[in-house]
């Protein structure tokens, strides 16, 4: 077996499996990712830049490992791109943005570390909306990427980690890195027809990554299984010196993954909370809900303690504030450079004060509280992850934010969630299922996903037209 008898769509994992059985080597591997994006990333737009000399001689590196027996384990070889808010030593971070200086960076980002410590090949970095302050995935300044899903109609890819959606789902590498704050890795998670997993503050050290708003970010994979996104979660996760969120986080335990929903209490909102979800996600929604309950899980439907909008609109202010504390500098010129959609976002959180704050993050506690009250005697809330499905680009309003509408109040819980397929719709546009666990609790939410992911026999869909080369 060579390279080309192995899907350019294989999982990571199992791209790791034939390697282990010598069926291809880690260079060819890269080579066909790195060909790949050279024959299709000039229409997607998904990478910022590439580094074919550094990817192919970690590769070789990689394949010398396992000449002597010294594999790092089952990611060994495998590639994956970053987003461009991590830093990478010797390449710029941009942010999608002309704001910075774009001088190489002398350190690299601790989760770009811990993938490549465990084998893995950095490929590039991809695209993000600006300052990642946005859940449509459009960026005006560095080039929205291209949603793979229709090739007819260019439509938004979701954000902010729209470059990772779009690369993972396009087949160019099979996992990528993604960061979230209010839906950032969720978003382009459902959007783009991928498994996004948005892990709790503190499991993923964000040492090396460029802040948006510091109590709400967090780091996390897109890859095109519930499997793939459990190897890098578990390679991501430990302890970062220069992240004192991780200090004292327990250990994670992955050893449930495969033992089914059989007897797991799971909760959904009522009808009155999924009112803005659109029928054809909603019908996706009950599908993938139904085959939960046939393999046992037990399912009650309860009213979300407060509106998802009243949640939407906490959280807003809360990022706005902290992203003014990290971004204000770049926008409170009147001559900034910032896009003025980004802009005006950011400068709202010059209004909150310290009394202000206070307030709301009172009002965070008390939403916490409230929610683990609801959620006690289940193990899991599901919701679609976008109650709508991807819109074309013509149609996007900047100054609305639906995408977010079940996302950022699991930021705002501090909890974690996994976004996985549940279908395509009329016109081959995906939907997405979000499993929202209590915080360390991502194993659970592994757990669902990849309950429904062997019961389909896979979740993820190859859009047309990238099949070759």
């Amino acid at each position: 077996m060579s390279t080309d008898d192995i899907s350019a769509f294989a999982t990571a994992a199992g791209l790791g499996r034939a390697l282990a059985a010598g069926a291809t080597t880690a260079e060819a591997v890269t080579r066909r990712a790195l060909d790949r994006i050279a024959a299709h990333d000039g229409a997607l737009h998904s990478f910022v830049l590439t580094s074919p000399e550094a990817a192919l001689d970690a590769a070789r590196k990689s394949d010398e490992r396992r000449r002597q027996g010294k594999a790092k384990g089952p990611l060994d070889g495998v590639p994956f791109a970053a987003k461009d808010l991590f830093h990478v030593a010797g390449q710029p971070t941009r942010a999608g943005s002309n704001a910075l200086d774009g001088k190489p960076q002398a350190v690299t980002a601790n989760a770009v570390t811990r993938l490549t410590d465990a084998g893995m090949v950095l490929v590039g970095k991809v695209q993000t909306v600006e300052f990642a302050f946005g859940s449509w995935g459009t960026n005006p300044i560095a080039g929205t990427p291209l949603n793979p899903r229709d090739p007819a109609v260019p439509r938004a890819p979701g954000g902010s980690s729209s470059g990772s959606g779009v690369a993972v789902a396009a087949g160019l590498v099979p996992a990528a890195l993604g960061t979230d704050t209010g839906g950032s890795v969720r978003n382009p998670s459902a959007m783009c027809g991928v498994v996004g997993l948005k892990t709790t503050v503190g499991r993923v050290g964000r040492g090396g990554l460029l802040a948006l708003a510091t109590s709400f970010d967090s780091v996390g994979p897109l890859t095109r299984s519930v499997e793939d996104a459990a190897l890098l979660f578990k390679a991501l996760s430990g302890r970062d010196p220069d992240d004192p969120a991780t200090f004292g986080v327990p250990s994670i335990q992955l050893d449930t993954l495969e033992q089914g929903v059989a007897g797991l209490h799971l909760r959904i909102p009522a009808p009155a909370d999924l009112g803005s979800v659109d029928p054809a996600v909603l019908e996706h929604f009950r599908a993938a809900l139904a085959d939960l309950k046939a393999l046992g899980a037990i399912i009650e439907e309860r009213p979300m303690p407060s509106p998802p909008e009243a949640y939407m609109a906490l959280t807003g202010e809360l990022m706005a504030a902290e992203a003014w504390h990290n971004l204000g500098r770049y926008v409170a010129p009147e001559d900034s450079v910032v896009h003025p959609d980004i802009r005006a976002r950011v400068l709202r959180g010059r209004e909150v004060d310290a009394p202000r704050y206070q307030q709301l993050l009172e009002d965070r506690r008390a939403a916490q509280i409230a929610f683990a009250r609801y959620l006690d005697g289940a193990v899991a809330f599901l919701t679609p992850t976008s109650p709508i499905l991807p819109p074309p680009l013509t149609e996007i309003d900047e100054t609305k934010t639906p995408l977010g509408t079940f996302t950022r109040f699991v930021n705002l819980m501090d909890a974690a969630a996994l976004s996985v397929p549940m279908g395509l719709a009329g016109g081959g546009l995906p939907t997405g299922l979000q499993i929202v666990v209590p915080r360390f609790e991502e194993a659970t939410a592994l757990r669902i996903g990849r309950a429904l992911e062997r019961k389909r026999g896979g979740l993820f869909q190859t859009p047309a037209g990238y099949e070759t080369p």
